[in-house]
């Protein structure tokens, strides 16, 4: 007897690129070791006020010492939500006007924006827009909820940068497709591409045009590695785009510059009151982020901004180390290889398209080297674990896709072992039999 039916849309769904090769290697039972580049898990310790939090939970003093853990409001709490406006205003941008409600991570606020900005589900109306390669979990959000996306795509250069399209070409997209709202990664994830602020503003202008509105991933902000101010939507005006006001939304995390991923702490932020009204509206079905994790992040609302311009500094100078370090040596390892410009996040895109031959498919090779690939170091065996780009990229049928001989790598393993990261992958690519 047949077991009962499942819907469509389960019936389609593979694991996420991002956690394919985890997934693929969990199988494997040769007793070789994995150094796990794929997603973006971050392992270094969190603020010290954050972990200060951690370590007293259940001290006097803390709001869960008689062992109760109840809800808090949806909006999240007070302190929670005044840390996420800290934060941001310690990158020197104004948060007066500004509205915040806590989420479980990122995630989540971005698909409360896709809810509140995209058209009904099941229909045409007001995409999402998604600037490919596009972090591929946006992709999974919309099509969970039943709303479309569209793109426009980057394209990279042999110099590893990743550049827009025209304006022109952004804007026949837009007047064709009608997006509700356009995504940006100012510090992109998946590229490393760092958007300025013109590139931003210009953006902004075509959101204002097109009746849009600007969503701005802010997850790496501060992670940059150029010289320069840091790039915001807090930091558009009017004089940039008149009528952006009231037109921005933010997407807000503690796991990356703060080092929490498993927290699942995030904020969706804007300057409009009515979106925010409704936004915390649609949430209270889902009640309440996660009480123990708003705490913990709540510690950053007392840091002083200078304290916290110190930590992003060092953020920075960690991982703009170990970034321009596998470029280099990456290069030198692999001729040919174009390894993208590390001037943002703490990611790199490897893309081997004059390296390899044109039956090459990256998932295909991240997936050999999570089942079957090792290489011999210092009488260990190892293998590296990496994000196929072929996911990142929305491409209609029959055309090619660029992320078919690309790689993400994520720089959340320790500098000595990312500084193993090149030779491993020169050498599994040299051994892989596609």
């Amino acid at each position: 007897m047949p077991g009962p039916t499942l819907s469509a849309h389960f019936s389609a769904r593979t694991p996420s690129v991002i956690r394919m090769a985890q997934i693929e290697f969990a199988a494997r039972s040769d007793g070789t070791e994995a150094l796990n580049a794929a997603i973006g898990n971050v392992s270094l310790p969190m603020h010290p006020a954050m972990q200060q939090r951690l370590r007293t939970l259940g001290e006097a003093g803390s709001p869960f010492a008689g062992g109760v853990v109840g809800y808090t409001a949806t909006v999240g709490t007070a302190e929670a939500n005044a840390a996420f406006r800290n934060v941001i205003g310690a990158s020197g941008f104004v948060t007066d006007g500004l509205f915040s409600q806590i989420t479980d991570g990122g995630s989540q606020a971005m698909e409360l924006v896709i809810v509140g900005c995209c058209g009904p589900a099941g229909s045409n109306e007001r995409p999402l827009m998604l600037i490919d390669a596009a972090y591929t979990n946006y992709k999974a959000f919309a099509e969970r909820l039943g709303r479309r996306t569209v793109s426009i795509t980057r394209e990279m250069g042999q110099d590893g940068r990743f550049s827009l399209p025209a304006v022109e070409e952004i804007e026949r997209v837009m007047a064709a497709e009608r997006p509700g709202a356009v995504v940006v990664i100012p510090y992109d994830n998946p590229t490393g591409h760092l958007y300025d602020h013109a590139s931003l503003a210009a953006l902004a202008r075509l959101c204002v045009k097109h009746d849009a509105w600007l969503v701005s991933d802010e997850a790496y902000r501060e992670l940059y590695y150029r010289e320069g101010p840091p790039v915001s939507a807090w930091g558009l005006g009017e004089a940039d785009a008149p009528g952006i006001s009231g037109r921005r939304l933010g997407i807000e995390t503690v796991s990356k510059v703060w080092n929490a991923c498993g927290l699942r702490i995030g904020a969706l932020v804007t300057d409009n009151a009515l979106f925010h009204q409704r936004a915390v509206a649609e949430n209270t079905a889902s009640l309440c982020a996660n009480a123990i994790g708003q705490h913990i992040f709540g510690a950053m609302a007392h840091v002083p901004r200078a304290e916290l311009g110190e930590w992003f500094m060092r953020q920075r100078a960690y991982y703009g180390g170990m970034l321009r370090e596998f470029t280099v040596r990456t290069r030198e390892l692999i001729p040919g290889a174009i390894v993208s410009s590390p001037d943002a996040s703490i990611y790199s895109v490897v893309d081997l398209r004059d390296v390899v031959p044109a039956s090459f498919d990256a998932v295909a090779f991240v997936r050999w080297c999570a089942k079957e690939g090792r290489q011999v170091v210092d009488g260990r065996a190892l293998t590296l674990l990496t994000a196929p780009m072929a996911g990142f990229y929305s491409v209609p049928a029959g055309q090619p896709n660029p992320g078919r001989t690309q790689l993400r790598l994520a720089y959340v393993l320790t500098p000595e072992q990312m500084r193993l990261a090149p030779d491993l992958l020169a050498g599994l690519l040299a051994d892989y039999p596609g």
